[in-house]
């Protein structure tokens, strides 16, 4: 029986990782002995004889068995061949449901390279892997010293950007799968110091229009990498010169599917000065207010929350938390004249606004028109994000992790630009976007706006359960709209899966269904592609993709029709707003 027909059962064995990137957070004890019919390599399973050799389940773990590495899973083995961070989410999720073992491992090695001002960066590298196969590549990074300010680790290679923080509900769902094995290995009371220095990088570093949502410093953060959202807040900066950086993606894809020359300039030029200044926040040209970065950040608090519980604390101070940035969130990005959130461009000003420090002006018209006035609900200037008080109900060894490994270095504070900056209103960037779609899966959000959203999402922009196949990744009547050039038109599985979860939640479960059915469909019929036309499902990108996979497999453990699982998305709060709870 060879390694890729093992991993399709529901229990684990030992793993003996082969480290290629990251350092995982081992447990203080041995793991678990395997039990009747287990096996003990790699984490891998024995196969269960009743699932069909050809079948969509087996052709889905042959994906992630091939593009496992010993700790990690690549996204593809080809154009991305070192570990990124929300795809590591994504992929943990998925996998959860062949080896919780191999899940956990995939989350302890993402979180060993976590820096010390509480940072996951977005890319772990692996040392094997020539340095041009991808660009930007570590010696373009140089985490260890120019992120040594900002506690880079010293042993592993990392970038110095984050991407949406996905981390905490992939380890709380990893849990849920096996409790005993997650108890065995003290999963949850090591993982549990990193995501909350995480999430308070996120809620403290990040809050650069000073409102309360976090912002992304460079367009790869949001993971959407040359969506058109970012068109307006990228035309500020001076690209990089052509002759000094060389794109290997090229290498693995059509150039008519991959961002331009000139975004890309743009790109390396914002990562290059933020490099340059120590990876310390608030000094760029860039910041915007993302809806789906600050839903995934939310739900990831929900998460938390509930880490917190299965550690003996009550988690109401987490949840009460998420429930105020949903009503930030609402307040500050949504656009009822449009019926969806939009992202805000913290450092532009809004039509008609002046940019001097404190101009307030405040209109009410809808995104497309100007700006939209808005009010901080914690108030300006006050610190919207207090210490979790529920920290002391975690035991002394759970805090001192969280100190020890996470305090030890403190970058400097955001510069006279920075508070500038934060002075000023933003303002929202009128591009529809899916990530305006994603606020879907918040458990908290206002029925109507849910409802609204649904409508939206069903309407001619996304066609949902329409003329699309899977809902685009951009506006289908939007003058960038292409459908097969990245971020810029094409449906990506992630976000579908997301949209998925969030319909089902808010009792939408027809729709649910239908973008289930047609999700598992276009995996198949594409071989588990990177991304896809949206209408007609032609593959894209690269094959045999990870998180594709990965959340086939998450898709297909739910069977068609069902309500909200104990472990999906939206069962994190107890809430009389929003949809339906499960």
């Amino acid at each position: 029986m060879d390694s890729t027909t093992q991993l399709t059962a529901l229990r684990t064995g030992i793993t003996t990782p082969v480290r290629t990137s990251g350092t995982p957070v081992h447990a203080s004890g041995p793991p678990p002995s395997p039990g009747p019919g287990e096996i003990s390599r790699s984490g891998s399973l024995v196969y269960d004889p009743a699932e069909p050799s050809g079948s969509l389940h087996l052709r889905a773990a042959r994906v992630l068995n091939g593009n496992w590495t010993g700790t990690s899973t690549v996204p593809s083995r080809g154009l991305y061949p070192h570990q990124w961070s929300w795809d590591s989410a994504f992929i943990a999720i998925g996998l959860r449901h062949l080896s919780p073992l191999r899940a956990q491992t995939e989350l302890e090695t993402l979180l060993g390279a976590q820096w010390a001002d509480g940072r996951v960066p977005h890319i772990v590298f692996n040392p094997s892997v020539p340095l041009d196969a991808y660009f930007p590549s570590p010696d373009f990074w140089r985490s260890s010293t120019a992120g040594r300010a900002a506690g880079a680790p010293r042993t592993v290679q990392t970038s110095g950007i984050v991407q949406p923080p996905v981390h905490a509900l992939a380890v709380w769902l990893v849990h849920r799968a096996d409790p005993g094995l997650s108890r065995a290995r003290n999963f949850l009371p090591r993982m549990y110091p990193r995501l909350a220095a995480w999430h308070r990088y996120l809620l403290h570093r990040r809050d650069l229009g000073g409102r309360g949502l976090a912002s992304v410093v460079h367009p790869w953060e949001q993971g959407m990498d040359n969506s058109p959202c970012w068109d307006a807040p990228l035309s500020r900066i001076t690209p990089a010169p052509a002759r000094s950086f060389r794109r290997a993606d090229l290498d693995h894809g059509a150039p008519e599917d991959r961002p331009t020359d000139l975004d890309y300039g743009r790109y390396v030029r914002l990562a290059t000065d933020y490099r340059d200044r120590g990876y310390a926040d608030g000094g760029g040209e860039f910041a915007v207010e993302d809806p789906a970065f600050n839903a995934l950040l939310i739900a990831s608090e929900h998460a938390l929350a509930c880490i917190a519980q299965e550690l003996g604390a009550t988690g109401t101070a987490r949840h009460a938390r998420a429930e105020r940035l949903t009503a930030a969130l609402v307040d500050r990005l949504w656009d009822p004249a449009e019926g969806m959130f939009f992202c805000r461009d913290v450092y532009g000003a809004g039509a008609g606004e002046s940019s001097a420090l404190g101009s307030e002006r405040c209109s009410q018209s809808g995104a497309l028109g100007s700006e939209r006035c808005s009010q901080s609900r914690d108030g300006h200037g006050s610190d919207p994000h207090p210490e979790n008080p529920e920290s002391s109900a975690l035991t002394p060894e759970h805090r001192s992790q969280s100190t020890a490994h996470l305090s030890e270095h403190r970058p400097p504070q955001s510069n006279a630009l920075a508070s500038e900056h934060r002075s000023l209103r933003g303002a929202l960037i009128p591009e529809r976007s899916v990530s305006g779609l994603l606020p879907l899966i918040l458990p908290a959000l206002p029925r109507d706006i849910a409802a609204t959203l649904v409508r939206t999402a069903s309407g001619p922009h996304f066609e949902l359960g329409g003329a699309a196949r899977l809902v685009p990744s951009y506006d289908l009547t939007g003058d960038a709209f292409d459908p097969h050039r990245y971020w810029r038109g094409p449906a990506w599985f992630n976000t579908n899966w997301l949209l998925e979860r969030g319909l089902r939640l808010h009792g939408e479960h027809g729709r649910a269904d239908g973008l289930r059915e047609a999700l598992l469909r276009t995996a198949d019929e594409s071989g588990f592609a990177e991304y896809v036309d949206p209408y007609s499902g032609e593959a894209c990108g690269a094959l045999g993709f990870s998180w594709t996979a990965a959340l086939t497999l998450d898709l297909l453990h739910e069977p068609p029709g069902h309500g909200v699982s104990p472990t999906g998305l939206g069962t994190f709060v107890k809430s009389d707003k929003g949809g339906d709870r499960g």
